[in-house]
């Protein structure tokens, strides 16, 4: 027994000293500015190869025999830290983004995360920071800081994009959130980003020039990308108010963390209203929620459920004639058109890592979309009459869709795979109807002063059909490292979408169906580790949406309908290079582009301002974008950027009539597209006033033709004496622990201008100007709590 003990006691004493001699460290990771858990980073101890890194929830534990005083913790698009290590104790830190734009990770560019430097593409990224300091009252004021993009404020959160196009309402770029479509293909609006939620956007992604080979039709002339909060690695808590002089009013609020270990939720959004505002009818008011769960089922599986509801009603002024434009008289033409929007989109998301080298996603998605408008661009109006009409319509569609896709690194041949498929059935359903009008004629006879309603005339159809869209898909994409320097990217995606239809106007049914391969070859070069080039070639294709395959033509009797209308189709080149200068100081970022289009759809305004669809047969976009950015020190930032591009009918039929004296605008420039766009800004944060935040930031768009035909131009003069839109934008806020206060100013000289100008073709046209707000006044208060753990 005596022999039993002696032994035990010994065995005891150094499990014990074993035990101690287990040197620990534990802790949680996360983003400083959006307090998301960071996945995959790496946490060693110097000059060793010991490490760990970071779970689903951001958090990791380090263990060693040796004993050790520091950690390192790095992240690919983050400033590494070293920290102090005490053994046994639990740390918590909050990781600051790179420095230089080119050591950002994008998604948008693969569906996969990836360095910046390796895309083969135009891409740009706005940060939380960048969001956060700019505390935007309309998703406009963040878009139009990315270099070769112009998103049209048409008031009332109403818009039209621009990226590698004219400014127009063509649906040649494709909305995305978390990466999956807002909405279904064929029934995409250039208004759908009503339906976000600018308070729950963490980041946004702009890929510029045909994304088709991983995101199929519409995405032309690019994507844009915006990246929703997620779960907060510890509890998080946002609300505040924002309001301007003009009526407009806003509660924001936000929320989020850890329900339990393997749960985290977020829950944000605002309600927002204006009454009375500088323009005569233009109250609205917008409700818009997101929601989100994520559960850790197992260590490697993820099951993420998310939702967004948004409730949106407004008046619809439209645009104004030059008379009410010049004198500054913001009176709307009419009191009775409005635009109501309700939208509804879930997801239910597993995502599975299998191994280091291998992972899998699956998306369930679901969207409800309603619109229902008697919109002011539908009035119809022939110069001198005394009557003019208008339609009343409702669009709404309902979405079942999945995303399967497996990524998989193959180490040996440093090649990632990337494949995945998906199925989108949308049943839609559209109704239009005449209303009748009067107008009241300015003296002269040439333009309206005011409409007012007659009758409606649910007899008289515009449109009315149903539909049901499928949209099949397999895409495939390798991502090869020859050499360590160079990236090649070979991409595909095959495309099959078809709708079966019921016509109720021409009691016709039948099936249509677009097949379409789209590729795309890339190669990046680093030429060294802060400069790179690259170059691709890609391919985009857009169907015509259902509303212009479905709507009369002008002036058909019987009623002829645009059945013939081709799928567009656009063959992109592209050079680019990046470099980060002077110890990361500065970046520049350029792409020079070359996009050939043929069946583009376009309009032809007719002298009453309806519209007339053709598929154009040649158009041409060229064009060289820009981006440069100086941080001197930590206080200061100065960026720049912009597009010089040139937007060209190559070949474009408008009459085959032998009276008509124009017969087609072959070489002539397109409508509404600037040839130079710019965004550029000043930040300033002093060290000496902790939270204090000032900038000004300069918005300029060119002079632009309003018509097809080339003979009238919005020219008129700006901040600098520029032509055609220049402003200047005031921001500044404090912070002081967690109240936040902060003022904007927007046109700040007060010009003014219009957001955009348009007129038809012939010599009875006359300009119709969407008026941009005089000088605002916005101001606002914030509170923000950030927990400890």
């Amino acid at each position: 027994m005596k022999k039993i003990i002696g032994l035990t006691i010994p065995l005891i004493a150094g499990l014990i000293n074993l035990a101690w001699a287990q040197n620990t460290i534990s802790g949680k990771i996360f983003d400083k500015e959006t307090k998301e858990p960071l996945v995959g980073v790496s946490v060693f101890i110097p000059n060793t190869q010991l490490g760990a890194t970071t779970n689903n929830n951001g958090l990791f534990t380090l263990t060693s025999e040796q004993p050790f005083d520091s950690v390192e913790v790095r992240y690919v698009g983050y400033q590494t830290q070293k920290l102090k290590a005490e053994q046994g104790k639990n740390v918590v830190v909050a990781l600051s983004s790179s420095v230089t734009s080119m050591q950002e990770v994008v998604i948008t560019a693969s569906r996969e995360a990836q360095s910046r430097a390796d895309v083969p593409m135009a891409i740009s990224k706005l940060s939380a920071t960048a969001i956060n300091d700019s505390k935007a009252t309309l998703i406009t004021e963040l878009i139009n800081k990315v270099p070769g993009v112009a998103m049209v404020n048409l008031n009332n959160e109403q818009h039209m994009m621009s990226i590698r196009q004219p400014m127009g309402s063509n649906a040649y770029f494709l909305y995305l959130e978390d990466g999956i479509p807002l909405r279904a293909m064929g029934v995409f609006n250039h208004n759908a980003l009503i339906e976000m939620n600018v308070f729950a956007i963490s980041g946004i992604e702009v890929v510029k020039g045909p994304a088709s080979s991983l995101y199929g039709p519409e995405a032309v002339g690019g994507a844009i990308n915006f990246i929703t909060q997620k779960p907060t690695a510890i509890t998080t808590a946002r609300i505040g108010i924002q309001f301007d002089q003009w009526g407009y009013k806003r509660v924001q609020y936000g929320t989020g963390g850890m329900i339990a270990k393997k749960v985290g939720f977020y829950f944000g959004g605002f309600y927002a209203k204006q009454q009375n505002g500088w323009m005569t009818y233009s109250d609205y008011d917008k409700n818009s929620i997101n929601a989100r769960f994520d559960y850790d089922l197992t260590k490697k599986t993820k099951l993420i459920l998310a939702g967004s509801f948004n409730d949106y009603s407004s008046d619809m002024s439209g645009s104004v004639d030059s008379i009410a434009f010049y004198a500054r008289q913001y009176v709307s033409t009419s009191n009775f058109t409005y635009r109501k929007v309700k939208s509804l989109r879930s997801r239910l998301s597993a995502e599975h890592k299998w191994n280091e080298n291998n992972n899998t996603t699956l998306h369930l998605i679901y969207r409800d979309n309603t619109i229902a408008q008697n919109p002011a661009y539908g009035i119809r109006w022939t110069t001198g009459s005394l009557t003019a009409t208008g339609e009343i319509n409702d669009n709404s569609s309902k979405s079942k869709a999945f995303i399967l896709q497996h990524a998989a690194e193959i180490k040996p041949i440093r090649t990632k795979l990337i494949a995945g498929v998906s199925l989108d059935n949308s049943p839609v359903t559209y109704d239009s109807y005449r209303i009748d009008l009067f107008a009241k004629l300015r003296p002269g006879g040439t333009s309206v002063e005011q409409y007012t309603m007659d009758k409606e005339r649910p007899d008289i159809k515009i449109a009315d059909y149903d539909a049901t869209l499928v949209n099949t898909a397999a895409y495939l994409q390798a991502e090869v490292k020859p050499i360590k320097q160079v990236t090649i990217t070979l991409g595909g995606r095959y495309d099959d979408m078809s709708f079966k239809y019921n016509n109720y106007i021409d009691n016709t049914s039948g099936k249509k169906s677009y097949q379409q391969f789209t590729p795309k070859l890339g190669v990046t070069y680093k030429i060294t580790s802060i400069i790179g080039v690259y170059g691709n070639y890609s391919l985009g294709f857009s169907p015509p949406g259902l509303t212009s395959v479905f709507r009369k033509k002008p002036n058909t009797n019987p009623a002829e309908f645009y059945y013939n209308l081709e799928p567009a189709k656009f063959t992109n080149y592209e050079l680019g290079g990046w470099a980060s200068l002077l110890k990361n100081k500065i970046d520049i970022d350029v792409a020079v582009y070359q996009m050939i289009g043929t069946n583009e759809l376009l309009n032809i305004k007719q002298p009453d301002n309806s519209t007339d669809y053709q598929s154009a047969g040649k158009t041409a976009h060229q064009g060289v974008e820009f981006g440069l950015t100086y941080r001197p020190n930590t206080a200061w930032m100065f960026r720049v950027g912009g597009t010089n591009a040139m937007h060209r009918y190559d070949e474009f039929i408008l009459s085959t009539k032998t009276s008509d004296k124009i017969k087609n605008v072959n070489g002539k420039i397109m409508p509404s597209s600037p040839s130079w766009i710019a965004n550029s800004e000043v930040t300033y944060k002093p060290k000496f006033v902790k939270g204090l935040r000032v900038g000004i930031e300069w918005q300029h768009m060119s002079s632009w033709y309003q018509n097809q035909i080339n003979t009238v131009k919005y020219e008129d003069k700006g901040a600098f004496g520029l032509k055609g839109i220049s402003v200047l934008n005031f921001r500044v806020g404090y912070r002081w622990k967690f109240i936040e206060v902060f003022s904007n100013i927007m046109n700040f000289t007060d010009e003014l201008y219009a957001f955009n100008a348009t007129r038809g073709n012939n010599v009875t046209d006359r300009t119709g100007f969407t008026a941009a707000p005089p000088r605002t006044f916005v101001f606002g208060i914030q509170y923000n709590f950030t927990g400890k753990k």
